[in-house]
């Protein structure tokens, strides 16, 4: 595993620093998981494949791609979790504004809103 996570940080681009910030660990614990003086719990594993995207069996064993493939929608819902962790962000406010008054509407209000949106979406595709 030592090397693959070591590959892993590399194809980010990443320090084993800003790799670690972003799991929440230590610089020198990355450098003792990349050596090979620690193993990694199942918790830091799991924080990385969520972190990265990266594919746990790959990480695990060796097998498979290093990446999950997600489809669109998943990219979308991970782009959006990411977004609205940052609670100084005006995006992450809006969205979350957004959801909580869509939440507050009647289900004919929604179905209403559900048409617009629709309509809207055929009206941009004519428009390209």
């Amino acid at each position: 595993m030592k090397d693959r996570i070591k590959s892993l940080r590399k194809s980010l681009d990443m320090t084993q620093q800003e790799f670690a910030d972003k799991i929440g660990l230590k610089r020198n614990s990355v450098a003792s998981y990349e050596i090979g003086k620690n193993y990694p719990m199942d918790t830091v594993i799991k924080s990385i494949c969520r972190e990265f995207n990266v594919n746990e069996e790959w990480l695990r064993t060796g097998e498979g791609e290093m990446f999950e493939e997600l489809t669109e929608q998943q990219k979308i819902i991970k782009y959006t979790a990411l977004l609205l962790k940052d609670k100084d962000s005006a995006v992450a406010n809006a969205i979350q504004t957004l959801i909580i008054t869509y939440e507050q509407l009647d289900d004919a209000s929604k179905a209403t809103l559900e048409k617009i949106a629709l309509q809207y979406i055929n009206n941009l595709k004519k428009s390209q």
